[in-house]
């Protein structure tokens, strides 16, 4: 695991969300639910790029259409694939970027992203807005965790041994920065889904 502490200086920070409210407006953020149990989630999604992260009550699966509006995702924004190139150093590109959305309450469990084929391609998160305590396990549920600060303009690479690391959101600090008028924080996580 690498941490890459401001990655992103405030003024791209602002660039970058404007790009991501443009992508929101063409593929709005949704409520997805666990599957088989339809609990949802406290955080509310949505994605862009040739393929999206989905979760319903009949799994987890990648999508080339937002479950709402069945159209295609956007395009991953220009300045994205620049953080990827220049955090993973992968010449090829990833297919997914996941935006979830969390607001002062929202967290997400503890989890590993394993729905791709290409499990060896590093993972890239990216922090917007109000600070994230994230925690990182390990390959098990039951492995020791620790915390960090996610701040925004801070990104972290998972890669390696890491990318198959248990991972989550215990909680977001609010106030803790102005970046979204609203509040809250953005994330971006960067996949790549099939291998290159």
């Amino acid at each position: 695991m690498r941490l890459l502490p401001a990655l992103l200086p405030p003024d791209q920070q602002r660039t970058l969300l404007g790009e991501i409210r443009a992508v929101l407006v063409e593929a709005p953020l949704y409520g997805p639910v666990m599957p088989r149990s339809g609990s949802p989630y406290s955080v509310r999604m949505s994605n862009c790029g040739p393929l999206g992260w989905l979760s319903d009550r009949d799994g987890y699966r990648y999508s080339p259409v937002h479950p709402l509006t069945q159209r295609p995702w956007p395009a991953i924004p220009a300045l994205v694939l620049d953080l990827w190139r220049q955090a993973t150093g992968m010449a090829y590109a990833p297919e997914a970027c996941l935006i979830n959305y969390y607001g002062p309450e929202a967290r997400l469990g503890l989890h590993r992203d394993e729905d791709e084929e290409a499990k060896e391609a590093p993972i890239l998160s990216i922090s917007l807005g109000d600070t994230a305590l994230f925690r990182l396990g390990g390959l098990e549920r039951r492995s020791p965790t620790r915390s960090v600060r996610l701040g925004s303009g801070d990104a972290i690479v998972l890669e390696g041994p890491s990318r198959n690391w248990f991972h989550g959101v215990d909680r977001i600090l609010p106030g803790t920065s102005r970046l979204l008028d609203e509040g809250g924080r953005f994330n971006l996580t960067l996949r790549r889904v099939t291998k290159p």
